[in-house]
């Protein structure tokens, strides 16, 4: 048995303009996020980007101790729905396109890749484990 352990994460949004914004997190990192009207991520497109960037992280961890991959590219696909209650994606599919090199490290890498990717879904990866989960969200005003 695993046993619990808890860390704060944390993440800082600050408006740039309208309808710009910049993440920040605690080591300095920084990406922006709009509504779609320009190039920036919006936050749909970061949550997408998040399971696959969760997901391939692990995945990597697992096989790359075998070989170094030839390529290595995650596509996340969903369906944004907006009805009565709420706006939210359902469908989420995420597809991992990896090659090895050819021989015995390639082969044993490839080996791992599928039991890589049922682990990364069933239980290591953060983000998708939090939103199959159902995970409650809390927002609130603070006094300033």
């Amino acid at each position: 048995m695993i046993e619990e352990t808890r860390r704060p994460a944390a993440v800082q949004v600050r408006r740039l303009s309208h309808l710009s914004f910049e993440a920040r997190n605690e080591r300095g990192g920084t990406v922006s996020i709009g509504s779609g009207d320009s190039s920036e991520f919006t936050p749909v497109e970061l949550l997408m980007a998040a399971i696959a960037g969760c997901g391939a992280i692990d995945v990597d961890l697992i096989t790359h101790r075998r070989s170094e991959p030839d390529s290595f590219n995650v596509d996340v696909q969903a369906s944004k729905v907006k009805d009565s209650t709420g706006n939210r994606l359902e469908d989420i599919e995420v597809t991992f396109s990896v090659t090895f090199p050819e021989g015995e490290d390639g082969d044993r890498a490839r080996l791992l890749l599928g039991r890589g990717i049922q682990q990364a879904h069933d239980r290591l990866c953060t983000v998708s484990r939090t939103i199959e989960l159902g995970t409650p969200v809390t927002m609130r005003g603070s006094d300033v």
